[in-house]
């Protein structure tokens, strides 16, 4: 009996055309009867270009590192000769940490505003220092030392206000900062971490955070984006987060079944909400393999949520509505969903991926079901420059 693997390898032959012609003559023979077969070479097909995709992403970053290294290397021969042939600005420690607090919190007007006038500053410093450079050396340390003094002035206030804002958003004050925008459902793929949600819903976002039902908040950050079937994986960076415990179900690797009822728990408001259905159609919008039709009332902030069939697999991710038909959704296939985090967790520098391997709802009523699913199911949050 074939593995997935065997069946990768196989595919990868005849894809490039390495198998001998009998053997290729009776797979497309095999293809055109079997639509499961046809089927799992279009999930390899759509897997290996989703990841492709990703190996060029991660290849051009390489390259930037790479520039900056250079650039770095550049810098510090300048300094240590004192001959500079073109202008030169360092950045401090204190704006690469604004920086960085930037790229992790740009919801935040205040610190935006910090970062933009602290940049602009830097540069006019930096090329004045360029021009006092053909001047007498003790009006260029005047000069320096009195930027320097109102620099480090500026530098100290915005960081009391930029603490101020990370104390506020580590915690969960009564009227936040600036509470997010209102996006959409995620739930935990793995016990240590993890978080699966929609990629419309956080496409854009700055930051995103994400929050139970007991009203604890974590932020997140996306480590693995697929737009074409409307997926991101995230990861909790919160330093207090000790993991969400056990997860009470399993990832279905193999199709459902048309005609299954099947439930989703979400976020279509500030509470959770719990609709249910039956699997409507094994192929989705104008026959996309990748997706389910389901026949579950749903609305914008279900975006990201999980569906269950009545045994408590999850079998797929709620990707959107057709806006033309009542009652009609589709979900990104938990097949495609396992397929993709095994495939990362095989790649360069993996994250690890441990899925749940027990379910716990078996057997279970659906009271039951949603009792212990609730703990694992968020509402997400994303906040932007806006």
């Amino acid at each position: 009996m074939m593995t997935e693997a065997d069946y990768y390898a196989f595919f990868d032959d005849y894809l490039n055309d390495r198998l001998d012609a009998p053997v290729r003559q009776n797979l497309e023979r095999r293809l055109a009867a079997d639509p499961v077969l046809a089927e799992r070479l279009a999930d390899y097909q759509r897997l290996t270009g989703t990841l492709n995709a990703y190996g060029q992403r991660l290849r051009v970053s390489e390259k930037l590192r790479a520039i900056q290294a250079e650039i770095d290397a550049e810098q510090e021969q300048v300094l240590e000769t004192g001959r500079p042939e073109m202008p030169v600005m360092r950045i401090s420690r204190t704006e690469q940490w604004l920086r960085e607090f930037w790229h992790g919190h740009r919801a935040t007007m205040g610190v935006a505003a910090s970062v933009a006038v602290l940049a602009v500053f830097a540069t006019l410093l930096g090329l004045q220092w360029w021009n006092a450079h053909t001047q007498p050396t003790t009006r260029a340390v005047q000069y320096l030392s009195s930027k320097v003094d109102k620099l480090a002035k500026a530098q100290q206030k915005d960081r009391r206000v930029m603490n101020q804002v990370i104390n506020q958003i580590g915690s969960t004050p009564a009227t936040p900062v600036n509470p997010g925008k209102f996006s959409g459902t995620g739930f935990a793929l793995t016990a240590d971490g993890y978080v699966v949600t929609s990629y419309h819903v956080i496409d854009g976002a700055d930051s995103v955070i994400i929050e139970g039902r007991d009203k604890q908040r974590l932020r997140v950050e996306p480590v693995f984006s697929d737009a074409a079937h409307d997926l991101t994986i995230m990861r909790v960076i919160d330093r207090n987060f000790r993991g969400f415990g056990r997860l009470p179900y399993t990832v279905k690797r193999r199709q459902a079944e048309l005609g299954e009822k099947i439930y989703t728990l979400g976020y279509p408001r500030e509470d959770q909400v719990y609709n249910d259905g039956s699997l409507s159609a094994r192929s989705g919008f104008e026959g996309d393999t990748g997706f389910y039709q389901i026949s579950i009332p749903v609305n914008p902030g279900n975006s990201g949520g999980p569906v269950l069939d009545d045994r408590g697999n999850l079998i797929g991710v709620i990707s959107s509505r057709q806006m033309d038909v009542l009652s009609t959704a589709f979900a990104t296939k938990s097949s495609y969903l396992a397929r993709l985090v095994d495939s990362l967790s095989a790649a360069p520098h993996p994250h690890t991926y441990n899925l749940p391997k027990q379910n716990q709802l078996v057997g279970q009523t659906r009271p039951q079901q949603i009792r212990k699913l609730q703990d694992f199911v968020f509402v997400v949050k994303v906040f932007d420059r806006d």
